[in-house]
């Protein structure tokens, strides 16, 4: 360990043609020039990628990409929301009973169910409707 700091530090300060005491410095290296380097350094372009992002850069991308998402989840929330949102009305014909509605617009439901539903939605306490009465369908 010793003869490795010893060897380091005679490196460092010899001697030059002159007698002075001089520490090495780094040599410099040629670079090439002309067609040669030109197609060396189209070569080297090729092999690497055309970009590359630092931590700071794949950061910014990152919370770019996330507000967009997040801007476009809410948008379609809201289009989901308006869309289904809205009561509509329907207007009752002569012959029809509430649970013939009830099966007509509220097909996912139960007809049982959906007579309930139509009745909540419109303050029923039977199941008595009348032609030309405005009936509220629920949103679902």
């Amino acid at each position: 360990m010793s003869a490795i700091v010893l060897e380091a530090v005679r490196q460092q300060h010899t001697e030059g043609p002159d007698g002075s005491r001089s520490t090495r410095r780094p040599r410099l290296v040629l670079v090439p020039t002309g067609a040669e380097a030109v197609r060396e350094a189209r070569a080297v372009r090729a092999t690497q990628p055309p970009l590359r992002l630092t931590r700071f850069g794949r950061l910014v991308v990152s919370l770019l990409v996330a507000g967009v998402v997040s801007v476009l989840g809410v948008g379609l929330a809201g289009q989901l929301a308006s869309a289904s949102g809205e009561p509509r009305t329907v207007t009752v014909q002569s012959g029809q009973t509430l649970s013939g509605i009830a099966a007509r617009e509220l097909p996912e439901l139960a007809v049982a169910d959906g007579v309930v539903e139509l009745q909540l939605a419109n303050s029923l306490s039977t199941a008595a409707i009348h032609a030309g009465q405005q009936l509220v369908i629920p949103a679902r």
